[in-house]
């Protein structure tokens, strides 16, 4: 699980293994498995530091 934090603020926990893709225009949009997408604050290579640790 990775912590990720939405426009409004909110902090949620995101099972990294659902992740399709992770697109920043601009803003960071990360594409579910489920075909859900989230928008959030942090940046695509932080992201990828997140899922790697």
């Amino acid at each position: 699980m990775i912590e990720v934090t939405k426009l409004d603020g909110v902090k949620i926990l995101l099972n990294e293994r659902y992740i399709e893709t992770v697109e920043e225009t601009p803003d960071t949009v990360i594409t579910l498995s489920t075909g859900r997408k989230i928008i959030v604050k942090e940046g695509r290579q932080e992201i990828k530091n997140l899922v790697k640790s």
